[in-house]
């Protein structure tokens, strides 16, 4: 199957708003829109039956006119409605498993202070083959939250694989014509703290061996994407806080998750569950080992 965006519709404002990112997203990339409704209880197809006794009246309404919306949006490009009579959990994880990435929308508990991600989204963040998507709505519109355009930030280790995601990172950035900035956020260890503060010649060395770290980290990644413009940033402070700190403003906030975690861990990390809740850009969540 050719790669594709898909977006989940629920009705909801938010899934609304994750269409249209995906839109844009798919248009940047030169990629197919999918917008996928899924519900256990779509009855089959009647045969030659009037349309007032069809039971997935709403349904298809739903889709249609999304798909009618998002093609007077972008004339150029390719918009598909699929219904599948299956959970939604899934048929989306079925679907991404065939796609570029999922757009899935989030709904905020409190005005631009948290995300509820409910029993479908965060299951398919934590399960899916490949990235994430997650969208919210800005507060009184059904859209995605506006924010300053031309900036990705991608939060990154120092250590271990992460060509995944910065593979999805500069992809992203160059298709949208953004800079990227590289994050990285470290604590203060204990021995560094001194009564009055912090001994400075240790940050002053954490920081210095944390920009060494990225350059290497970034360096093969530059010469590949030569027009994609790189910053990065260091901060001496938890990384959860750290990479949310940095996404203010964002276009989209990247983060890694890893496959393949010890037995009992939690699928996502702390920074992965902090970005989630408090970040107020669009969040992408990019599997990798």
């Amino acid at each position: 199957m050719p790669p594709v965006v898909i977006a989940g519709l629920d009705g909801s404002p938010e899934s609304l708003a994750a269409a249209r990112w995906a839109a844009d997203e798919a248009e940047h990339r030169g990629l197919p829109l999918h917008l996928l409704h899924a519900w256990p209880l779509l009855a089959p197809e009647p045969v030659r039956a009037p349309a007032e006794a069809d039971q997935n009246y709403w349904a298809k309404r739903l889709v249609r006119t999304a798909e009618a919306e998002l093609r007077a949006r972008h004339p150029g490009l390719t918009v598909v409605g699929d219904l599948v009579a299956d959970d939604a959990q899934h048929a989306l994880l079925q679907a991404a498993a065939e796609s570029e990435m999922i757009v899935l929308g989030s709904r905020g508990i409190e005005p631009a202070e948290s995300y509820f991600l409910g029993d479908v989204s965060m299951p398919v963040v934590a399960r899916a083959e490949r990235p994430v998507v997650l969208v919210r709505a800005a507060p009184g519109e059904a859209g995605p939250p506006r924010a300053a355009p031309g900036r990705v930030v991608v939060a990154l280790k120092l250590h271990g694989s992460c060509d995944d995601l910065l593979d999805f990172a500069f992809h992203t950035a160059a298709a949208r014509g953004a800079t990227l900035m590289a994050v990285y956020g470290r604590s203060v260890p204990l021995h560094a703290r001194v009564p009055w503060g912090v001994d400075h010649d240790v940050t002053d060395e954490m920081t210095r061996d944390a920009h060494e770290g990225l350059s290497r980290v970034l360096r093969p990644w530059r010469e590949k994407y030569p027009r994609v413009e790189v910053a990065t940033a260091v901060r001496l402070e938890s990384p959860a806080k750290a990479v949310v700190q940095a996404a203010r403003g964002a276009t989209l906030l990247v983060l890694g998750r890893r496959r393949h975690r010890p037995g009992l861990a939690p699928r996502l990390g702390p920074v992965a569950q902090a970005a989630i809740h408090h970040a107020l850009c669009p969040v992408a969540v990019v599997p990798h080992e």
